[in-house]
């Protein structure tokens, strides 16, 4: 099968299920989704013909995992997306059993998408240690339609020196840039002591890629997992970030609780030896349930870096399978580096979804609801002054039997998130130290029909899940422990 007689067959079975999952009350109102079945990763996320594109892994035939497309969605304000047709499809040798992890880059006028093509060695056991990954490009004029490099793999597991201790079976997630007059690209792998690390190549022409050195790496004694899966390279308000996914790591009391992290390190790139040099420990970018793979985007139209993750988890309960769908992006994030530490803020663009706004100024001294201030799908911001109370609890999607659990305790400086009755499928608490900020916290909470993102003091923070309510639950409930002066916005998004 040709290549673009497996994309036309993909989406005629996209087009069918679609059909299906649509009826689905926990599809997303404002997040990106995929039509029908399973996404995962977000891909080639960048700014292409006078719109943003996101690309994501994709099976188009079921709500499970299974070989990996691209499928493609593109705005032209980072706000109302469209569907667009899917990208890539498994068809080649190099890739036959998926299309995995990449990024995209603009060059003269035409689109380049890197991916890793996977291949199973041994499909009986389908073991880890039996496959192989290389990189390769395809390439596009109009940002719809794609067609794959005849040379391709144009990065193979023989580019790098044999005495560099690089496992071959492990070598994905390209993510490329550009610095001064030469591309660079950076792929996850790992070492022959199964220890994370990521590879640095270059290019004159982004076809030609010369191996440089070990970009970064983890040492048997860190805890920083097996594999470093989606390395990307920032600039950060004049900061260089390396930011992973790495795969194993282990808890730490109650942090790192997920069967994988997502996080940073800031540093300074050498690029002349091709080492980055860390400064800082490893740093988680979200500390919820269902965060993982985000994907960074130089906007140098607006001179800021954005960043989209996959609000899921590898683990995680997944209810909305059985309707026909899978997975969802995160709202797209603004990152910042203050003080030495990278913040992540909401897209000052999604305020063109606030509807019907509902705000108070009021003191907390019991349990309460408050008018007009309910719903699934909308925007809630508060600032909490906590001079006279030890903290509180805010419970989202209430209904007789369901609540989502926002807390934080003063003495402890514990903020928490608990999904024991958050509907179908999840439960379980995460949590994060945050200090108060002149007895202040803040929160910006975004809240859709099967998801919650919640940025703590102006994104110092972050906590996303997954969630599951009724279409019942939608009330919003204040319990302060003391008095709490609070100034409340709230925004339906419809």
């Amino acid at each position: 099968m040709t290549h673009l007689e497996a994309l036309a067959k993909a989406e005629q079975y996209q087009s069918k299920m679609a059909k299906i999952a649509k009826k689905s009350y926990w599809k997303p109102q404002y997040h990106i989704s995929a039509p029908a079945n399973w996404i995962n990763d977000p891909n080639g996320f960048c700014y292409f013909n006078g719109e943003y594109h996101v690309f994501y892994q994709y099976h188009p035939y079921s709500s499970q995992w299974g070989p990996m497309h691209w499928g493609h969605v593109a705005s032209k304000d980072l706000v109302n997306w469209k569907t667009k047709p899917i990208a890539l499809a498994p068809t080649d040798e190099y890739d036959r059993d998926g299309c995995f992890s990449g990024s995209a880059i603009e060059k003269d006028n035409t689109l380049y998408l890197f991916y890793t093509g996977h291949v199973v060695l041994d499909k009986e056991n389908d073991k880890d240690d039996a496959q192989l990954q290389t990189q390769c490009v395809a390439i596009s004029e109009d940002g719809i339609n794609f067609k794959k490099l005849e040379n391709n793999p144009i990065i193979n597991i023989d580019s790098f020196p044999e005495d560099l201790n690089i496992l071959k079976e492990h070598f994905r997630d390209p993510k490329v840039w550009k610095y001064n007059d030469m591309y660079y690209k950076v792929v996850g792998a790992q070492t022959t002591e199964k220890t994370g690390q990521a590879l640095i190549y270059k290019s004159k022409d982004l076809l030609n890629w010369e191996f440089v050195n070990v970009m970064a790496m983890s040492t048997e004694e860190e805890n920083l997992g097996f594999m470093w899966e989606c390395p990307n390279f920032a600039e950060i308000d004049n900061h260089e970030v390396l930011i992973l996914s790495p795969q194993g790591v282990e808890p730490e009391g109650n942090k790192f609780l997920n069967l994988h992290q997502s996080g940073y390190f800031l540093g300074k790139m050498d690029y002349n030896t091709g080492i980055f040099e860390r400064e800082n420990d490893f740093e988680m970018l979200d500390y919820g349930f269902d965060f993982y793979a985000p994907q960074i985007m130089q906007d140098k139209k607006n001179n800021r870096c954005l960043m989209i993750g996959w609000l899921a988890m590898w683990e995680s309960e997944m209810p909305e399978q059985e309707e026909g769908w899978a997975g969802m992006m995160s709202i797209p994030r603004v990152l910042e580096v203050k003080n030495n530490k990278v913040y992540s803020l909401p897209i000052p663009e999604l305020k063109k979804l606030r509807k019907n706004n509902v705000n108070y100024d009021v003191n907390l001294v019991q349990n309460c609801i408050l008018e007009g201030i309910n719903g699934d799908c909308y925007e809630l911001n508060t600032v909490f002054d906590l001079i006279k109370a030890n903290g509180f609890n805010l419970k989202l999607r209430v209904s007789e039997n369901e609540e989502t659990v926002i807390s934080y305790d003063k003495n402890s400086k514990i903020f928490k998130l608990n999904r024991d009755k958050s509907g179908k499928g999840v439960t379980g608490e995460r949590e994060v130290k945050v200090n108060l900020q002149d007895e202040k916290i803040s929160l910006q909470i975004f809240s859709d029909y099967s998801s919650l993102e919640i940025f703590i003091n102006g994104g110092e923070y972050v906590i996303s899940s997954r969630i599951y309510p009724t279409q019942e639950a939608t009330g919003i409930v204040f319990e302060p422990m003391g008095e709490i002066k609070a100034k409340i916005d709230f925004y339906e998004i419809k």
